[in-house]
């Protein structure tokens, strides 16, 4: 049983007059511990995929398994648990609330979840020392380097130790050097600590730090190919 399972997967958004396919007809499947990047150009389809993986929308057509279970079979609210729990996000924007700490910031998730408010600070502190952001838990997101910033994110997207870590072009809006240190991170997860790793991106050098690509061009999937010389991260953690 594979962790992700898509077979036919079509999204259609329906206006007055038009609809509009996004999706036509996705099929593959991605196993635990696997790190695999689907690549993309804009309008490709490749975000509204991402959003149907990490339970952010419903797809149209097709069946889409967790885990082996069908998707179509639980509520909303069930699979807002399930997001809560078993899956991590890491965005482009960082989404990081202002004014607020790190350390805050990181145990944001917690607050829908079933862990007991006494282990918050101890679970954030944990994935904050992670990223190698320890000697920053109590600055702002204004105090912190974009890098910084994205790390911070990472962090949050760890704190519930979830089975899959979805990053949506996570080195976007980052200068060359952090991008090396994200993906190093991200690298680390997958590798060390068997998180399965599903990213997004349009450039071909982040890509090759996965160990699969998905290719998919106007909503169908062109090439999916095993990486056989993967990039490795080497970057150290910026101070």
């Amino acid at each position: 049983m594979s962790l992700i399972e898509l077979k036919n997967i079509e999204k259609i958004y329906s206006g007055e007059e038009v609809e509009t396919h996004v999706l036509r007809g996705i099929t593959f499947n991605i196993e635990a511990g696997e790190f695999v990047a689907i690549m993309g150009p804009s309008g490709s389809g490749k975000s509204t995929l991402l959003h149907i993986l990490g339970f952010l929308d419903r797809h149209t057509k097709g069946t889409y398994r967790f885990e082996g279970k069908t998707i179509d079979d639980y509520t909303d609210e069930e699979l807002a648990h399930i997001r809560n729990k078993k899956m991590g996000f890491i965005f482009q924007s960082f989404n990081l609330l202002r004014r607020t700490t790190v350390l805050e910031n990181v145990k944001l998730p917690l607050l829908y979840s079933d862990v007991r408010e006494s282990q918050w600070s101890s679970m954030a502190k944990k994935a904050i020392e992670a990223v190698g952001l320890s000697h920053r838990l109590d600055h702002e997101p204004s105090q912190l380097s974009g890098g910084e910033q994205q790390r911070v994110a990472i962090a949050r997207a760890l704190v519930n130790n979830p089975e899959v870590i979805f990053a949506d072009e996570p080195t976007g809006n980052l200068d060359s050097k952090s991008g090396k240190v994200v993906m190093e991170i991200l690298q680390k997860l997958n590798e060390e600590h068997k998180h399965t790793v599903i990213l997004i991106t349009h450039e071909t050098y982040t890509a090759q730090h996965a160990n699969r690509i998905i290719r998919i061009h106007d909503g169908i999937v062109e090439h999916d190919d095993i990486v056989d010389h993967r990039r490795t991260a080497d970057a150290e953690f910026i101070k």
